[in-house]
């Protein structure tokens, strides 16, 4: 079968609202059961996050493009202390673009961590079938994608079905502390941000011969724009959101940037650039500065910082330097939590306490965050958020075929690249 994600979310587009459905759990004895879609690292960590932050659950299925991501992420769980929790028969493996849909049947939690741009069309089956789930970041790459989740996520509510996000750093202690400190006026007024994340590189895999146009690009799926989204969306989406949570969950007017390939220019790299800066603007004048990027030897540095009327703050992944500076000066010096359990744990207590949650409207808002600024980068352009988001870009494939022709996507260039 060849469905497009395309002819999938016109279909659904039309549906109309759907009346709520409590969940059930799989058995008596309230067991609830867990299916994993994408076996990835990231796929194999969360599932192995969700089968430790509750004691009666099982891992029943699996997907996943290729046998072999099944069978290594298979063979990593059975080596961890949540073993006895894996219950995963050989005909609950399931391979290929439909293969979301047979773990889907079979479980009452989904974990979506397959590349980004499978996500809306995961998500929308998974809510509609009234399961809940753990979106890993992001959650589209391109407007309609974001979109169709921001109307999934409204169903989900409808449903009382949990969709949980792993835009991981907003169940992090010591970020959930200083943001508060932020909120309650620490800071001032906020004056202007940054959002920093800069790396050391970033992997790619080399075509074999016996792969076909799109087994290359889904094996290599980081590099190319309508799997990943580029780096700007899957990775740095991460700071990009920790700036709209301090700001209230508010998204900046319009965005003006650059970025290019400099250094990662071997074809195998696919289309995506290897560095952005990029200049936010609220509508009432806040400055908000993102920089990102992905080159070997540079120096790295993952963070965000605030400069408010009264002070200000650093945030930043498991450093002691977490805190606010000026009037109301304070550093962490709590426990560090694992915010990747943590985002499983509140997952799984709403579940069982019958009050789910529902990180949707953030984590496709940010989304379209990273997304509006690799359109500013890519087209040279002054973009704001409507357009972003009415955006008619769709980076589908012609479909969802190991035989389609796909020719090696362009690379953006600024002031040629047109806005869709």
């Amino acid at each position: 079968m060849t469905t497009s994600r395309r002819s999938f979310l016109k279909r659904s587009a039309g549906v109309g609202a759907l009346a709520v459905v409590p969940q059930a759990y799989a058995a008596s004895d309230n067991l609830l059961r867990v299916g994993l879609v994408g076996c990835g690292g990231r796929g194999t960590g969360a599932a192995a996050q969700a089968l430790a932050a509750d004691p009666n659950v099982k891992l029943v299925a699996m997907a996943d493009a290729f046998p072999d991501r099944i069978e290594s992420s298979l063979a990593t769980l059975l080596s961890k202390p949540i073993a006895a929790k894996v219950d995963v028969k050989q005909d609950a493996k399931f391979v290929g673009f439909n293969a979301y849909k047979e773990v889907i049947d079979r479980c009452d939690v989904v974990l979506l961590a397959t590349p980004p741009h499978f996500r809306p069309l995961h998500l929308r089956a998974a809510v509609d079938a009234g399961k809940h789930v753990f979106a890993e970041k992001p959650v589209a790459v391109d407007g309609p994608g974001v979109r169709s989740v921001l109307e999934s996520c409204e169903r989900a509510k409808q449903k009382n079905v949990s969709v949980v996000s792993g835009l991981c750093l907003r169940y992090d202690t010591s970020f959930r502390e200083c943001v508060k400190r932020i909120h309650d006026g620490g800071l001032g007024r906020i004056c202007s941000m940054q959002a920093t994340d800069l790396r050391t590189g970033r992997w790619k895999k080399d075509r074999q011969p016996d792969w076909s146009d799109m087994t290359y690009q889904m094996r290599n799926w980081y590099n190319f724009t309508w799997l990943s989204g580029d780096f700007n969306v899957e990775q740095h989406v991460h700071y990009l959101d920790v700036c709209a949570w301090v700001m209230g969950d508010k998204y900046p007017a319009k965005a003006v940037g650059m970025g290019g390939r400099q250094v990662l220019t071997d074809p195998g790299y696919g289309n995506v650039f290897d560095h952005f800066s990029i200049a936010y603007e609220y509508a009432d004048g806040t400055k908000f500065y993102s920089l990102t990027r992905q080159q070997p030897g540079t120096a790295s540095d993952m963070s965000a910082s605030v400069q408010g009327s009264k002070g200000t703050a650093l945030l930043t992944e498991g450093s002691r330097g977490i805190g606010l500076k000026g009037e109301h000066p304070w550093s962490f010096d709590g426990k560090n939590n694992n915010l990747y359990q943590q985002e499983h744990d509140e997952l799984f207590a709403g579940i069982r306490a019958g009050k789910p949650l529902n990180n949707g409207e953030y984590m496709a808002k940010s989304t379209l965050l990273a997304i509006m600024g690799r359109m500013a980068a890519y087209t040279g352009k002054s973009i704001t958020w409507e357009q972003a988001l009415n955006s008619k870009e769709d980076l589908t494939p012609p479909a969802y075929d190991w035989n389609v022709k796909l020719p090696d996507p362009p690379i953006a260039t600024p002031g040629v690249t047109k806005f869709a």
